[in-house]
């Protein structure tokens, strides 16, 4: 890929987020991103319908580029890491999505949440998530299909929430625009076809002692399905939230695998 289209592709992308936002009302952190995107009212409203269909394709292919890393208590599930051109589902766990969305963050990806109204700044920070590197547009209204097509041509990781009115063909596009143009697309949803679906179980929670403490932290079961590699279902017991990215976390005791009804299951 030469250095003008990947200037391009971030280029188009910008301006798309510009143009979901003015049709939106949706306030972005992203603002070292944008600063180079066209003035909003410089942007018409049509303009992301526009940009998600004239971005050129490119020629770097998807296997070429490194994965983006995952949380290290979920290298056992997703040993490949985050997939750039596929679609993983995580279910159950908004402490779950943050830490994947913060390892790829730490490692330099740009992450947008799409469709998530009720998705907190704070608790993405507190999580490790790199604000400069993340971007919201919680209401994508009915052109959501279009905004995401636009976002997936220039963004590493677009997270897409319930607020994002779908239906199953978009989704079957979508999945496929992120196989071409090389993105991790991340769902909270139920998507069919995706490649993997970490799907956490109830929560159990500790920290509050005899009267006193607050909730801390919580140990769930996240059990992963998914196609190819990932179709024999896994499970491993995590504490959450994941400790951010580079920080130092005490070595627990060695996991075994064992066998248990629906596929293999780590316990600690």
């Amino acid at each position: 890929m030469t250095g003008t289209s990947t200037v391009d592709r971030a280029a188009r992308a910008r301006a798309a987020l510009a143009a979901a936002e003015l049709r939106t009302g949706a306030r972005t952190v992203l603002s070292t991103m944008l600063s180079e995107a066209p003035p909003l009212d410089a942007v018409a409203p049509d303009d992301a319908a526009a940009l998600a269909v004239e971005v050129p394709r490119t020629s770097l292919l998807t296997s070429e580029r490194p994965q983006l890393p995952v949380p290290p208590p979920l290298a056992d599930l997703m040993p490949d890491g985050l997939r750039r051109g596929a679609t993983t589902s995580v279910l159950g766990s908004t402490s779950l999505v943050l830490g994947v969305l913060a390892h790829a963050c730490a490692s330099g990806a740009w992450a947008v949440a799409v469709g998530h109204p009720r998705l907190g700044l704070l608790a993405a920070a507190q999580a490790g998530v790199d604000l400069a590197r993340f971007a919201l547009v919680p209401d994508p209204g009915a052109d959501a299909a279009l905004v995401l097509a636009a976002l997936v041509d220039g963004i590493d990781v677009v997270l897409v929430g319930p607020g994002a009115p779908l239906a199953d063909a978009d989704r079957r596009r979508l999945s496929a625009r992120a196989r071409e143009r090389g993105a991790a697309l991340l769902t909270t949803t139920t998507w069919p076809g995706a490649a993997v679906v970490l799907d956490a179980g109830p929560a159990r929670w500790s920290g509050v002692g005899a009267g006193d403490g607050r909730l801390r932290t919580s140990e769930v079961q996240v059990r992963r399905t998914g196609r190819g590699s990932a179709a024999v279902p896994t499970a491993v017991d995590v504490v959450l939230p994941f400790a951010p990215p580079g920080e130092h976390v005490p070595r627990g005791p060695v996991r075994r695998r064992t066998r248990a009804a629906g596929g293999l299951r780590l316990v600690g």
